[in-house]
């Protein structure tokens, strides 16, 4: 696969209401990508990965076109995510420009470039996963666990199955305790029959 041959398609997008896509349209002229194969999606955040525009696009994308977008952040939520997207349209056939990124992985150059940026992803997964477990050790020695603090005790979790031992409602518990029902169903066990 080194040359595209089909359309060109276009994604362009914007996050909120107020922005004008007018600047990604015409970098879009000007790279040639025709009006009626531009797919679009106004006010859509790129933190969401289902979006109509780009699910139409990745719908109707074949083998051998291409994908031209201003930058690549238009397309993904994250380095990780347009990654991902790239290397998943890659193995489709279908080629990726960035106009403003100046990519074209119809060239050798710009798969290399494309490449980097799946290692880059990479590295950032590997970052955060480190972030994320040196932060929980970090609360774990200094006696903070994570999670929601508990809603109830463990003497109000014995009286509430007392009182359900005894036969009072679930919801007459909850009220008694200033909890839910559904509290009360979590911390208690059904009564054996009499």
């Amino acid at each position: 696969m080194t040359t595209s041959t089909g359309t060109r398609l276009g994604y362009l997008r914007v996050s909120t209401g107020k922005q004008d896509e007018q600047l990604q349209h015409d970098a879009l002229d000007a790279a040639k990508v025709r009006k009626r194969d531009r797919y679009v999606d106004h006010g859509v955040s790129g933190t969401k990965t289902s979006r109509p525009g780009l699910d139409a696009l990745l719908h109707d994308v074949q083998p051998g076109d291409s994908i031209v977008v201003y930058k690549l952040d238009r397309i993904g939520r994250s380095t990780a995510h347009v990654a991902q997207l790239i290397a998943e349209l890659t193995n489709r056939g279908v080629f990726i420009e960035s106009i403003s990124d100046g990519l074209n992985s119809s060239t050798p150059t710009g798969r290399a470039m494309l490449q980097m940026l799946a290692i880059f992803a990479e590295m950032e997964r590997s970052f955060i996963a480190e972030r994320t477990v040196a932060g929980l050790a970090a609360a774990k020695a200094q006696g903070r666990t994570g999670g929601r603090p508990k809603v109830i005790d463990s003497k109000q979790a014995r009286t509430a199955q007392t009182l359900r031992d005894s036969g009072e409602s679930v919801p007459d518990i909850a009220r008694t305790l200033g909890v839910s029902i559904a509290t009360v169903y979590r911390i208690t066990k059904t009564p054996a029959a009499k």
